[in-house]
């Protein structure tokens, strides 16, 4: 049996997860303009201006590649440390 996380199944779980997170709290903004993490968003993604569509699409982008950057990095690493534990 094949031991380890597939990298692909991984980088697409988990850029979706932050894609639909990102579409939800941004639905959140527009709801609950009081509550808005609207401040947090310019951190968090550069090129995030406001609450357009421009931005959103800049933002669902930047969140599907944060998504892929941690694949890339946290599969790798447990699938080396996976390996290394023996049975």
């Amino acid at each position: 049996m094949k031991r380890g996380i597939d990298l692909v199944a991984l980088g697409h779980t988990a850029s979706l997860f932050l894609a639909f997170t990102f579409t939800a709290c941004v639905a959140f903004d527009v709801a609950f303009p009081q509550w808005a993490m609207f401040g947090a968003w310019q951190k968090l993604v550069p090129g995030f201006a406001g609450l357009d569509w421009k931005s959103y699409i800049v933002g669902l982008a930047e969140t599907y590649a944060y998504g892929w950057y941690f694949a890339l990095v946290w599969a790798p690493l447990y699938n080396f440390f996976a390996s290394r534990r023996q049975d």
